[in-house]
């Protein structure tokens, strides 16, 4: 037997619907902080010169770590977040395109071009272009 019967709610977007996620939530953020305290206390407690000692990737770090860096690397980055960005709008169109129809499919006929549009025009400009 459940402790809510929600047999009889009518309403789609009462707070008793949302109950379970709550109770959820609760219980997943109280693991995680039972777990986090129990390794914190149950873990062991070895402070080495070694341990202390700061490393990237396993890899003893020489040198400056403020050394200049191509900006070509970030413009790729940032054009890949913006393109990836953008991908994730085709997602509600594959989800609605038959209700959408014909102009559905011309506004994302639109989107398309606009995003090859942009595309053709990093290429032009040479964004992508490693070698200077």
């Amino acid at each position: 037997m459940f402790l809510l019967d929600i047999s009889n709610v009518n309403d789609v977007n009462s707070a008793s619907n949302y109950l379970p996620i709550g109770i959820q939530l609760f219980f997943a953020i109280g693991f995680i902080g039972v777990m986090m305290g129990l390794s914190h206390v149950l873990g062991p407690k070895r402070n080495t010169t070694d341990k202390l000692q700061n490393f990237e990737s396993g890899i003893e770090s020489v040198g400056n770590a403020r050394q200049p860096m191509a900006v070509k690397y970030f413009l790729v980055a940032i054009l890949f977040v913006l393109f990836d960005v953008e991908i994730i709008f085709f997602y509600p169109y594959a989800v609605n395109f038959r209700e959408l129809g014909w102009s559905g499919f011309g506004a994302v006929g639109m989107f398309v071009g606009f995003f090859l549009i942009g595309f053709y025009y990093i290429l032009k400009k040479g964004a992508l272009n490693w070698e200077d």
